[in-house]
């Protein structure tokens, strides 16, 4: 039986898609970041295509014609809101029914659709589900700070060298932070630290993932951090009375690529004269971050028993459990 996704992506087709990261929900680019040229980007390993119709509305579609496999990201939106394939003219339809086969009235079009992956747009980013379907089996839950109204949100985005795996782990790791970061944010944690000082991670399981603070000789500064499963990391500042988060979204590209998008969210500062300041700052903090995580090897984490770890590593252990567990069963 068909649908309008046209003929089904066989079982093995779909095992191979999105490998390592299938069956989530995860942000992909910034909504204003879409126009009315389709975009065309690689997500764990499978090439996607976003388009907006002629209402405005994302649609996501893996970036390959049913007909010859060529790269719909190449065509157009044509007037009627579809994607047109830039060989043959076929045109999509958001859902990926084909809507138009030139040349060919009598083309069963119910059979020869693209292949859609769900989408939605949610404050400033637009989110996909990393499998093939016009419909996900749940809704993206994203960390208020990204989504809440009120809020002025800054952004700013890298490529890294390395497996997403690494980037993750990095943004979840607390106690680097004296070391990376000493002349930033991890300033504060070298003044206090002695050689003789002791840090606890707890760790709290939640119902989107976990939540973990750095304890550093017993006292607690209030600061903690989130991890929102698969790939956001939330870090929630305590000012008395106001609002202000990091959040790292942690985007695989392929096995040896990674974008990373900071999100600075505050309810206060908001004039657009500060926004250069925010970016510098979050952009600083990232690139210190840059060099010794693409040193990692290997790329990907392995699994737990590979490699050693002490007890501050409480939050990337549970990373790589979830990641193992969930994410990446066959190759615990």
């Amino acid at each position: 039986m068909h649908s309008a996704l046209g003929r089904r992506p066989t079982s093995a087709i779909v095992a191979r898609m999105f490998d390592g990261f299938a069956h989530v929900w995860t942000p992909l680019v910034t909504a204003r970041s879409l126009g009315r040229t389709p975009l065309g980007l690689t997500l764990a390993g499978e090439r996607v295509v976003l388009f907006r119709d002629a209402r405005g509305q994302v649609g996501a579609l893996i970036d390959r014609c049913p007909h010859r496999g060529v790269a719909l990201s190449l065509g157009h939106v044509a007037p009627d809101g579809c994607l047109e394939c830039p060989f043959h003219g076929w045109r999509f339809d958001r859902t990926g029914a084909n809507r138009h086969v030139p040349f060919n009235p009598q083309a069963r079009r119910e059979t020869l659709g693209a292949t859609p992956i769900p989408v939605r747009e949610l404050g400033d980013l637009i989110w996909v589900y990393t499998a093939p379907g016009a419909t996900a089996p749940v809704e993206p839950q994203p960390p208020e700070g990204l989504i809440a109204p009120g809020l002025r949100r800054t952004l700013i985005a890298r490529t890294w060298a390395c497996h997403w795996t690494r980037a993750m782990e990095n943004m979840l790791d607390s106690p680097h932070l004296p070391f990376v970061h000493r002349a930033t944010i991890g300033k504060p944690v070298r003044r206090r630290m002695t050689p003789t000082s002791t840090m606890e991670i707890t760790w709290e399981d939640t119902a989107f993932g976990g939540r973990s603070r750095a304890i550093l000789d017993g006292d607690d500064k209030g600061a903690h951090l989130e991890f929102h499963r698969p790939n956001i990391m939330a870090l929630h500042i305590p000012i008395p009375g106001r609002h202000l988060r990091i959040h790292a979204l942690v985007i695989p590209v392929d096995q040896a690529t990674t974008r990373l998008m900071v999100v600075a969210s505050r309810d206060f500062a908001k004039l657009g004269l500060l926004e250069p300041f925010f970016a510098r700052m979050n952009a600083r903090i990232a690139d210190e971050d840059r060099a010794v995580v693409e040193s990692s090897q290997p790329s990907e984490v392995p699994p737990l028993a590979q490699e050693h770890s002490v007890a501050t590593d409480r939050a990337t252990r549970e990373f790589r459990r979830y990641y193992f567990e969930t994410l990446r069963p066959s190759a615990a």
